[in-house]
């Protein structure tokens, strides 16, 4: 069961992150407003994707090359897409801040369920 909410956690995050990358500029989501600092531009890409490394790292417990590559391949896909958009740029710098973040969040999870009881077989 638990494994279940994991999943659609997940979903919901590559779902958010889908809407925020690919959406027009007007139209994105800020937690500060659209005049936002670029510091908060960079926290808000790294904790989205260390958020969802987190949770597929959860759904592949052991694996964290597969995890790693999952987060990086999202990344380097929707920043490819985002360039469809009219008003959006792609940048090389924004994929290696999503990847950052992602691997963090993988290595994290990771760790954490290192430390974690394993059930019975």
């Amino acid at each position: 069961m638990r494994r279940n909410h994991f999943i659609a956690a997940a979903a919901i995050c590559l779902a958010l992150i889908v809407y925020a990358t690919l959406s027009k500029l007007s139209g994105r989501p800020a937690l500060m407003g659209h005049a936002e600092a670029y510091w908060v531009v960079i926290i808000e890409r790294f904790s989205a994707y260390c958020l969802l490394g987190f949770l597929v790292s959860f759904l592949l417990p052991g694996r964290i090359k597969l995890a790693s590559a999952l987060v990086i391949a999202v990344a380097v896909s929707l920043e490819l897409l985002q360039s469809l958009v009219p008003d959006r740029d792609p940048q090389f710098i924004d994929v290696l801040q999503k990847a950052a973040g992602g691997t963090v969040g993988v290595l994290l999870a990771q760790t954490i369920l290192a430390f974690l009881p394993r059930p019975p077989a």
